[in-house]
């Protein structure tokens, strides 16, 4: 069985954080941290804890710290359908419709979609069934060769930018499912392209502040910005893992376009 010092140390060597930086911030000595990692002091419950927040351990692995170190999990995980969780689950619908018409949706900790509002569902049309199943993994969507990915004209950047985005992901949280889906989608041929499809945009257009997410559909080409938001201080891993993506339009036309799409 890993032990609660193997995890410590492997987080701590990912943060590239040295025993003498951790013990100052949790306010600790190097030695009592050398002896935790070694197997020769076992933490306390507080101080897991504690040098979990400072390692910024994601909450799913904070658990399996406690568990190592011989104590109960602290945080619940506690699904999204769950009664507990209907003012979460109706705050987040509420933000999806007030979103509208610009497309907004929810993504748990893998890029599964579980909730999306119409400026999503006018977006996807036209992608492969088997894509828009649930679980519906937004991915996947996009860079499958039957989902998004020929209708997107600066495949090259945004595809580049997703994965090095599920790299970061995976690196701050050590999980195995982002690996698998990195390894995936990195996979996919790159769907060739219609001659008229393929011109760039005009470099005058392009924004100095922001990649844009640039799109046909319907005979239009729609440009987005997107942002993703988390919630601060999760107590609860499945809320802890959840993000909400929005994706503003990069310019009038896009804006006007939404309006009739919806």
């Amino acid at each position: 069985m890993t032990t609660v010092g193997t995890l410590l140390r492997g987080w701590r060597e990912q943060r590239r954080i040295s025993q003498l930086e951790l013990a100052l911030r949790a306010d600790s000595s190097a030695r009592h941290i050398s002896f935790i990692e070694t197997g020769r002091a076992r933490p306390s419950q507080p101080m897991v804890l504690r040098l979990a927040e400072q390692l910024e351990v994601p909450v799913r692995d904070r658990n399996a710290l406690l568990v190592a170190a011989g104590f109960a999990p602290a945080y619940p995980e506690t699904p999204l359908h769950d009664p507990a969780m209907d003012p979460l689950r109706t705050g987040l619908e509420r933000l999806l419709s007030a979103y509208e018409p610009y497309p907004a949706l929810v993504m748990n900790g893998t890029y599964d979609v579980m909730a999306a509002n119409r400026g999503i569902a006018a977006l996807v049309a036209g992608a492969a069934d088997h894509l828009l199943r649930p679980p519906m993994n937004a991915m996947r969507l996009t860079l499958h060769p039957e989902g998004l990915a020929p209708r997107i004209l600066n495949l090259g950047e945004w595809r580049a930018h997703l994965l090095e985005r599920i790299e970061r992901q995976t690196a701050l949280r050590g999980s195995g499912p982002l690996r698998t889906l990195y390894e995936e989608v990195a996979a996919y041929p790159v769907p060739a392209r219609e001659p008229d499809e393929a011109a760039d945009a005009d470099p005058e257009a392009a924004l100095p502040f922001a990649l844009p997410m640039r799109i046909a559909h319907g005979g239009q080409v729609l440009s987005f910005i997107s942002t993703a938001t988390t919630f601060n201080t999760p107590m609860d891993v499945t809320v802890s893992e959840l993000a909400v993506e929005t994706f503003l339009p990069a310019d009038p036309a896009t804006a006007k376009a939404l309006q009739s799409l919806t």
